[in-house]
């Protein structure tokens, strides 16, 4: 238990730095660490978990806390690979404290010895995102332009772009550098805003990192294995690629990645037009299913992607080689969907074209795929019009008569013409307190409300959350954190009050992972092996346990859940609950009850499940000391 962490806290507004060190007594990780430093010095934090560098698959997860200009509360979001040479650092979190006056980039460099050589560096950020690749890209080659030389091994860097400058829903990107080549394997650090956090309130819009491995991290394979062998019957190698066969090739369904499964399997769950299909009969989405997503969308991705075997990695050893590609196309689920179908998106060269853009103007893709769906709706719908969102086209949202590739590309260029209207505040675009706060305004000028069509997860006065895209009642439930995990996303029928206590439990067993920089696509055996591990290292299986407890309860206490503000989603719930019963045949007769409680008045019903999942959540983060 004498085993400690070590913090570098850097004031951007003058480039002062000093060291500080934290026990295990209090702190574990980079998350139950990092919300005390953002309590303590209202600072942007970025660290790894004590396993990083180490033999374990996934360990190397850079992660970022804070409070989220977006969520409007401490928020937690990460990064795959970035931890692994945030590590030859020698430290296991920086924090990011002040403003530096002027856009900056913050160098790190620690070069053999004690010392981390710490400079700011004014850039001209708005020239450099319009120039070259645009965007983080363009920030990207020019940070590395200007340190890169600096370093013994490959640098990472951390970039944000436009959209931190200008909204609350910028991201943080990141790739790996490969003897000084500089990959297409984006990672991010998206959800939450971070980026608008790094850029809006310290003044940096990237930071280069790197130096000479200075630790030694534990490499001993043949003790894992035993370790393994005892609780699986499987070396550590044949456990992980077992877990991980979603996220690199699953035979059964013959693709692989977070897009191939998702979309292999989705039949009448799928999620198009700003969920409009919702409100569709069975029969008319599984026809889009088939016709759009596995004869085209899903075709396409499998026959460039899959079968080429273009694919790569975070930038750590792992055999999920979880990232798919298509050259400079990194192919996700999650992006692929709100900026695909849910904006009328059915072809791989728009939907391209429209990823593309968003992630150069360093959007989170989730939340800006979500808000461009919600914008396309109104259009549609005539609600407003494309003079007021700044923009000369509508959507083409017609699917008696969709034709996948000409609408597509269509929609998508409208997609990119709205992110521009965005970033340049055409017409009566303005998202710089974000859209809940845009949209309250606006419904009063209008008389109707804007933000009935936008799904949303609303928190404090003006948070908010596109959520996971999963048609289930679990990513609209009121916890703490959404927009990641910490939530059950499964499609069974869960009364809402277990449902609350499983999301409780499901936040737990994240957090795991999470406060050891631990990438979730592991958790099959990641979340039952880690605090073995933590009690034979370290001697403190049950004290991480519990910390991990008291650390979810703490974030819970901090939870200010609205009730769902977007008629929407409480259509989205109602429309899971019918499904359920008219499709997938659930005879509980809890759920017959729910849907009564939904025929008689849907509003009071909603609510009613809203709080009593709040009361299972509740009940179930109780552990404060």
């Amino acid at each position: 238990m004498s085993q400690f962490q070590r913090v570098l806290l850097v004031d951007a507004a003058s480039g002062f730095y000093r060291l500080k060190k934290y026990g295990f007594d209090r702190y574990f990780g980079p998350v139950d660490l990092g919300i005390h430093m953002a309590e303590a010095y209202r600072s942007l934090n970025f660290g790894v978990g004590l396993f990083a560098g180490s033999i374990f698959p996934g360990s190397n997860r850079l992660m970022v806390t804070g409070y989220s200009p977006c969520w409007q509360g401490y928020y937690i979001s990460s990064m795959g690979g970035a931890g692994l040479v945030f590590d030859n650092l020698g430290i296991n979190m920086l924090s990011l404290v002040g403003k530096a006056p002027v856009p900056s980039v913050l160098f790190l460099n620690r070069n053999h010895g004690e010392e981390i050589e710490v400079e700011v560096v004014p850039v001209e950020a708005m020239a450099i995102w319009q120039s070259g690749r645009q965007g983080v890209y363009a920030m990207t080659d020019r940070v590395y332009e200007m340190f890169g030389q600096r370093y013994e091994k490959d640098p990472r860097i951390l970039v944000a772009g436009p959209a931190a400058a200008s909204t609350d829903m910028g991201g943080i990107m990141s790739v790996p550098i490969n003897k000084g080549k500089i990959s297409h394997v984006d990672t991010w650090a998206g959800r939450g805003g971070f980026g608008s956090a790094m850029v809006q309130q310290h003044g940096i819009v990237a930071i280069i990192y790197g130096g000479t491995s200075v630790n030694e991290d534990f490499r001993d394979r043949k003790v894992v294995d035993e370790w393994f062998r005892n609780k699986y019957n499987l070396h550590l190698m044949q456990k992980d690629l077992e877990v991980t066969t979603k996220y690199r090739y699953d035979e059964k369904l013959q693709t692989g990645g977070t897009f191939g499964v998702n979309y292999a399997g989705m039949g009448g769950r799928i999620l198009a037009f700003n969920y409009r299909t919702i409100f569709w009969s069975e029969e008319e989405r599984l026809a889009l299913h088939q016709n759009l997503v596995l004869n085209h969308y899903l075709k396409q991705f499998n026959e460039e992607t899959i079968r080429k075997k273009q694919q790569a990695t975070c930038g750590e050893p792992c055999v999920a080689v979880c990232k798919k590609l298509n050259g400079q196309y990194k192919k996700d689920y999650e992006p692929y969907q709100t900026l695909g179908p849910l904006c009328g998106i059915f072809d791989q060269r728009a939907a391209e074209k429209l990823n593309r853009h968003c992630d150069a103007m360093g959007f989170d893709a989730i939340s800006g795929g979500g808000v461009l769906a919600w914008l396309m709706d109104l259009l549609d719908q005539g609600v407003l019009t494309p003079a007021e969102l700044g923009v000369k086209d509508k959507p083409r949202w017609t699917w008696s008569a969709f034709d996948v590739v000409a609408d597509s590309l269509h929609n998508a260029a409208l997609g990119c013409d709205l992110i521009d209207a965005i970033l340049e505040r055409r017409g009566i675009l303005d998202f710089r307190e974000g859209v809940r706060k845009w949209s309250r305004l606006h419904s009063r000028r209008k008389g109707v409300k804007l933000h009935d069509s936008l799904v949303h997860v609303a928190f404090n006065r003006r948070g908010w959350m596109v959520p996971n895209q999963y048609w289930v009642a679990g990513v609209l439930t009121p916890m703490a954190i959404m927009g990641k995990y910490y939530m059950i996303y499964s499609y069974d029928f869960i009364p809402p009050r277990t449902l609350g206590r499983m999301c409780a439990e499901r936040m737990k067993q994240e957090l795991i992972l999470d406060n050891l920089g631990t990438c979730r696509f592991h958790r099959g055996w990641a979340e039952e092996m880690l605090p073995e591990v933590m009690g034979a290292l370290y001697e403190c299986k049950e004290a991480y346990q519990r910390a991990v407890s008291v650390l979810a309860s703490r974030l819970n206490s901090r939870n200010s859940p609205i009730f769902w503000e977007s008629e929407r989603n409480i259509d989205y719930l109602h429309t899971f609950l019918k499904r359920k019963k008219t499709v997938d045949g659930e005879t509980d007769p809890r759920l017959e009850e729910w849907l009564q409680r939904f025929a008689t008045d849907k509003v009071e019903a909603a609510r009613e499940f809203w709080y009593e999942t709040l009361m299972g959540i509740d009940e179930s983060l109780r552990e404060f000391f």
